[in-house]
């Protein structure tokens, strides 16, 4: 995404109508691909990038800095998908708890440790697409929000800052939940709790031997993969994991579902649509720079 507005920049800095509609291009694919992950619908998103990009027409000249080009671009974005006429089916709580997030028993037991598994084959990566897709539509709207823009999209904490209106500290609390709940969503679409489930239902007496160190942890897991913890808990974190095969196994778990996130294939729109569209918004860019002129 970085390069990509940076090479628009670069490209509405030229001036003519060739750079103008590469930039368009560039801008297509960002905001559609954003807003399929927002919104989850191709309609919705097709129809967020018109109305983002049709609204962009007057401001195009101003921008000289990728990043100033960014936070707007994602800010007109971000309001309009969350205005979709669209609701998830998964309709999912409004506040997620930690609590409810940290993994039990049987959700322990079945971590094995291990980063991932190299798959082979498009119809595989194509599955394990969809079941991330759908577990990123299941997150609440402000959460999912700040997971995409910051896991998916690959922007800073300052930036998705800009462009919510959050402070720093909400934002790494949404977004550690956001990727917690992820995970648990992955394994169940996965479906590693099929077996599990009426086992559970026999076993409610048995809670999850967590100490409360596990627990903290759990709740510093995030922090501590993007190096935002301080060198003394980020020792302390160290030495527990050293000595709790559990906590280390969950480390990993959330470690892979964040990979996941990031290397998650962009989508793009229609190419005849999306051709049709830059005509329109080249039409209307050229009389916007006819009237600047009079």
């Amino acid at each position: 995404m970085r390069s990509e507005m940076e090479q628009a920049v670069h490209l509405l800095q030229r001036g003519d109508e060739a750079g103008l509609e590469q930039a368009l291009t560039l801008l297509q694919n960002t905001v559609f691909s954003f807003s399929m992950r927002v919104c989850g619908h191709r309609e919705d998103a097709e129809d967020t990038m018109q109305e983002v990009l049709l609204k962009s027409v007057p401001h195009l000249p101003k921008f000289d800095s990728p990043k100033a080009l960014v936070v707007w671009l994602y800010k007109v974005a971000k309001n309009r998908c969350l205005m979709s006429r669209r609701r998830s089916k998964f309709a999912p709580k409004a506040e997620l708890s930690l609590e409810e997030l940290m993994p039990d028993r049987d959700d322990l037991e079945r971590l094995d440790g291990r980063i991932s598994v190299s798959p082979e084959g498009a119809a595989i990566r194509g599955e394990q697409g969809r079941r991330l897709r759908e577990a990123i539509r299941s997150l609440p709207p402000h959460y999912r929000i700040v997971i995409v823009l910051r896991d998916m999209e690959g922007l800073t904490d300052e930036e998705v800052a800009e462009i919510t209106g959050l402070r720093p500290g909400t934002i790494r609390v949404r977004l550690h939940r956001a990727r917690l709940f992820v995970r648990k969503e992955l394994a169940k679409l996965n479906g590693s709790t099929k077996n599990t489930v009426a086992r559970r239902v026999h076993r409610n007496a048995e809670a999850p031997s967590r100490t409360g160190r596990c627990k903290k942890i759990f709740a510093e897991l995030s922090d501590y993969l993007d190096g935002q913890l301080d060198d003394f808990s980020c020792e302390e974190l160290v030495a527990h994991m050293n000595g709790c095969q559990p906590c280390k196994k969950f480390l990993r778990s959330v470690e892979n579902t964040i990979k996941q996130c990031r290397q998650s294939p962009a989508d793009r729109p229609d190419p005849n649509e999306a051709a049709a569209l830059r005509k329109q918004i080249l039409a209307t860019y050229s009389r916007a720079l006819a009237n600047a002129g009079k």
